[in-house]
């Protein structure tokens, strides 16, 4: 079956199917007493992994383009297609999605069912912007459900229980222009004493460090330039067409952070030229809003990945822990980044009921030792509700997830009615969320 994109998980699921028709698809889902759907192929863990076949959508719609609404400010698109397609082809009509990933490559049925995200105070994950889903359940119907049916706010990040996706409808807004800094040194004294006003000094921020006493080695400051966003950062006065760089608000500081001097590479490696345009050149959202180019592998490859949420209010105390055991975590991450989340209304999303900062851990292909560190880190986390990435490495299990999703019994209950078969069940399944087999 093959393994994740970065190697580091093997699928063991029978064999990957790829229907090219809905009817072909429903079939597939009767017939099968054990499924589940693959996206891209970018989570670490056994989430879309199935003790029976795995399923693809992919081949479903042949070369149908995503449908845009104007009227509704909505495009429609195939499960499968991957961010990276979509911007293309947003972008030149004169549309927007409100974030992007760090990884253009993931495809939007895999990113929205595991609540993945971008970065900035004011931007909800990407499953934020589903305006409506449609998926085949366990039953073979095709479900249609829309942001204020019930039920909608347990059926987008959903983890794969209730069916396989088929098509997604996004919310879209008018294209824009951003220009992304990179600024080298911040201190933890100025992370830690104005974290608040860092975070929210532009539409985008995100902090590269490896919990070291010299602080945050990169912060990457992405500006939206019609002024929509956060603090000075927001360049109110130059129009989204703008070419030229205006007066930007930290030109010679970032909180004593400095300008970098050259590009910077990857954060997970100095020698991979795999990033997107810095250096303050304005250009479309698509192209600089993820950290990593769309035709080339992004970060390290070789890697494995995890991430906590906590409270945005609680960052200070989330910090200062993980600093805590930074001589333990640093001989196997590669890097460390952190990023904001806005909160949403998603019963399985990290993000519930709670602006967020979000933990980031690309770690050096030491499972092992990974494994060994996880239960120390959710140990120092615990104080403050830490909550895991769902497609990421983590120790924590239904016993201790179970209290911090308090619409778990009303999920539970959904993908009952869903799936009353439990095709769609996996051991992930059951051991994160506690669902029977």
């Amino acid at each position: 079956m093959g393994s994740n994109w970065a190697g580091s998980y093997e699928y063991g699921a029978a064999a990957l199917l790829r229907p090219t028709s809905l009817d072909e698809l429903v079939s597939l889902v009767t017939s099968s007493p054990r499924l589940r759907a693959l996206g891209s192929r970018h989570s670490f863990n056994d989430v879309a992994d199935s003790p029976g076949v795995l399923v693809s959508v992919d081949a479903l719609f042949g070369d149908e383009e995503p449908v845009i609404s104007e009227s509704d400010r909505t495009v429609t698109v195939g499960a499968a297609t991957r961010f990276a397609s979509l911007a293309a082809f947003l972008e030149p009509r004169g549309w927007a999605l409100h974030n992007l990933g760090s990884l253009p490559h993931i495809s939007i049925g895999g990113a929205i069912a595991t609540g993945t995200h971008g970065s900035g105070v004011g931007n909800g994950s990407l499953s934020t912007a589903v305006a409506a889903l449609e998926y085949v359940d366990g039953t073979g119907s095709l479900v249609t459900i829309a942001r204020g049916d019930e039920g909608f706010e347990g059926s987008v990040v959903s983890l794969g229980a209730l069916g396989i996706v088929t098509r997604v409808t996004l919310d879209i807004q008018p294209s824009y222009q951003v220009r992304q800094d990179i600024f080298v040194d911040l201190s933890w004294g100025a992370a830690l004493d104005g974290f608040d006003e860092i975070m929210a000094a532009a539409y985008s921020v995100s902090l590269f460090g490896d919990w070291g006493d010299a602080g945050f080695k990169q912060a990457w400051v992405k500006t939206r330039l019609d002024g929509v966003g956060s603090g000075a950062g927001s360049l109110s006065a130059t129009p989204a067409s703008s070419t030229a760089s205006a007066p930007f608000a930290y030109a010679d500081s970032f909180f004593g952070a400095r300008p970098a001097g050259s590009k910077v590479m990857s954060p997970a490696g100095d020698d991979l030229d795999n990033t997107t345009v810095q250096g303050g050149v304005p250009g479309p959202w698509s192209e600089r809003l993820p950290h990593f180019r769309a035709d080339v592998t992004p970060s390290a490859g070789d890697e494995i990945q995890t991430e906590y949420f906590v409270s945005r209010a609680d960052a200070r105390a989330a910090l200062l822990a993980v600093r805590a055991l930074g001589d333990r975590l640093r001989p196997h991450l590669l890097v460390t980044e952190l990023r904001t989340i806005a909160a949403d209304a998603l019963w399985l999303s990290p993000a519930f009921g709670r602006d967020s900062l979000a933990i980031h851990f690309t770690w050096k292909s030491h499972p092992a030792e990974v494994r060994e560190l996880l239960p120390s880190l959710e140990e120092a986390l615990a104080p403050i509700d830490v909550r895991p990435h769902w497609g990421k490495w983590f120790a924590l299990g239904a016993a201790e997830l179970a209290p911090k999703y308090e619409h778990l019994a009303d999920f539970a209950a959904l993908a009952e009615s869903r799936d009353p078969a439990h095709r769609f069940r996996n051991p992930y399944l059951t051991r994160v969320l506690g669902l029977p087999a």
